[in-house]
């Protein structure tokens, strides 16, 4: 299930260049408390992994940039989805109940919520990033320390990758096998201007926007859409929405 979510406000919103960690903080706040405590603290577990199995998108809306903030005017709007609907539906009516929250210390209004209706999944479809996509590895360099690689679209290893991470949260989720494991990725006209830099946490995560061409089993793919492509969803990572022709 995925939501669109608009919010407005009388005084301008100031918020820092790299706000994924707020808004996730927000989303957290904005649950139920045992949801809110079972994706942050459980998960949906395989092995030794856990997926918070959440994703959202950028902001959308008018800013300008300020030095190492953005200044928003009213309204903005991101989009959020899960293939977890008891997450979306908390979130939904707890902001429903009390529409006027806070992001720092700006005061804000939910102006509308919107169930995004689900696209039609073929087995070939393009579509554009609404949050960066990223995909890594951990590396040991040459002195043994622990060191991030982040992939290029281009790079051969992306697609399996992508794949392989994909069919993990499936299997947690569902407690089962894809019926297929058919996936690939494939961009389209990414540049180094698609490349995006994110701090989170102290910690820079590179990732990609732009267009890409998913194809593979249909269902795979409509799972993507809910719950993200790639790694780090729950942080602000891998939504993505059909391109329109």
């Amino acid at each position: 299930m995925r939501l669109s979510l608009t919010f407005s406000f009388t005084k301008n919103l100031l918020l820092p260049l790299h706000y994924n960690e707020i808004l996730q903080g927000l989303i957290y706040r904005l649950l139920d408390k045992a949801i809110a405590e079972k994706l942050h603290d459980e998960g949906f577990v395989l092995g030794k992994r856990k997926f918070k199995l959440f994703t959202f998108s950028r902001l959308f809306g008018n800013f300008e940039r300020q030095g190492e903030n953005l200044k928003f005017f009213s309204p903005f709007k991101f989009y959020l989805s899960s293939p977890y609907n008891e997450m979306i539906e908390s979130l939904a009516l707890n902001l429903l109940k009390a529409p006027e929250i806070k992001i720092l210390e700006n005061k804000i209004l939910v102006e509308s919520i919107e169930v995004v209706a689900s696209p039609v999944i073929k087995r070939e479809v393009t579509v554009k990033m609404l949050s960066p996509l990223t995909v890594y590895s951990t590396l040991l360099s040459p002195d043994g320390k622990k060191k991030t690689y982040y992939y290029h679209p281009k790079e051969k290893e992306f697609s399996q990758l992508v794949k392989e991470n994909l069919v993990k949260k499936y299997k947690a989720f569902y407690g089962k096998i894809p019926p297929s494991e058919d996936f690939f990725i494939e961009p389209l006209g990414i540049s180094n201007k698609n490349e995006k830099l994110v701090i989170y946490k102290g910690f820079i995560i590179k990732g990609w926007m732009g267009k890409f061409r998913l194809r593979g089993d249909p269902e795979l793919i409509k799972f993507s859409y809910e719950a993200g492509l790639g790694a780090k969803n729950s942080q602000g990572f891998g939504m993505w929405e059909i391109l329109e022709k």
